[in-house]
């Protein structure tokens, strides 16, 4: 039995996709907060099963009878910690055999302001006894496409990024990637540093942007208390913002979001999804 928690968000629901080309759907387990989300999942086979990160009674029922789990990172909060501690005490009370963390590039290095929560679930995961993957992500290239619309209708997309250079990698890829861990035998004990073959600028990006769209699209770089500044003044909260920022920046000054690495495409098989290609699937019709 495979488990999948955070099973309705965004990578979650493309994980499991993944995994129904590989198992049987009554083989897979949807851990999802509010189960109602996973109707769809439910109609295709799929065990849906309540498991709320801040309510161990709900982990330790969903994870019965588990042999792999995927714990998908919870957002970054001040529980975020506690919460993904619980999930590894209810998946090794459960038994299970091999459990993967989606944590952060060079988690035992970065300077990001996300790592250290990350490092100290690698930490206490690896303590636990469970056999473990590490599953190393860099930012998801949709962070970036996903405001398309705004670059087009400004001319410009911000940012804090300098010349820093991205391995940004689509859900797509790494949801595969996880899929084939959850599915295949030797990977324990594995870290895997994710991130697409060929790493771009945001200046790039929006050279990119404007190539595909025909529209005069810039980089506009700023200094870091303004770009978060900027975010907050859109309605992103406060934290997420600084995050965002600080990001931005350290993969500018240290490449923190950069990674020469082809784990990702060497685990999938293929090369992974192009800058260019992943512009061009999310452009406004």
């Amino acid at each position: 039995m495979i488990v999948v928690t955070g099973a309705t968000g965004q990578l979650g629901r493309l994980v499991i996709a993944n995994l129904l080309k590989r198992v049987p759907a009554d083989q897979i387990v949807a851990a999802a907060r509010t189960p109602s989300k996973a109707a769809d999942l439910a109609a295709l086979g799929v065990q849906v099963r309540e498991a709320d990160y801040g309510k161990p009674a709900t982990l330790a029922k969903a994870f019965a009878g588990a042999t792999s789990l995927l714990l998908i990172s919870s957002p970054p909060t001040p529980a975020q910690d506690a919460e993904h501690k619980a999930v590894i005490d209810a998946a090794k009370a459960a038994g299970v055999r091999l459990l993967a963390y989606t944590s952060v590039l060079r988690a035992d290095t970065s300077t990001l302001l996300v790592a250290p929560h990350h490092l100290a679930t690698e930490q206490y995961l690896a303590a636990s006894g469970i056999p473990w993957v590490f599953l190393r992500h860099p930012s998801y290239i949709e962070n970036y496409t996903a405001s398309l619309a705004s670059a087009l209708e400004y001319g410009s997309i911000a940012g804090s990024a300098g010349d820093g250079r991205n391995s940004a990698a689509t859900r797509a890829d790494l949801a595969e990637a996880a899929a084939i861990v959850l599915t295949t035998s030797g990977r324990a004990g594995k870290i895997y540093e994710l991130g697409s073959d060929v790493a771009f600028t945001m200046a790039e990006f929006a050279a990119e942007v404007s190539k595909q769209s025909g529209k005069r699209v810039v980089y506009n770089n700023m200094p870091q208390r303004d770009y978060r500044a900027l975010l907050e003044s859109v309605g992103v909260p406060a934290t997420f913002a600084n995050l965002a920022a600080d990001s931005d920046v350290k993969a500018a000054s240290r490449g923190e979001l950069y990674t020469g690495s082809r784990d990702l495409s060497g685990l999938i098989g293929h090369p992974t999804t192009t800058m260019d290609a992943a512009i061009a699937a999310a452009l406004p019709r």
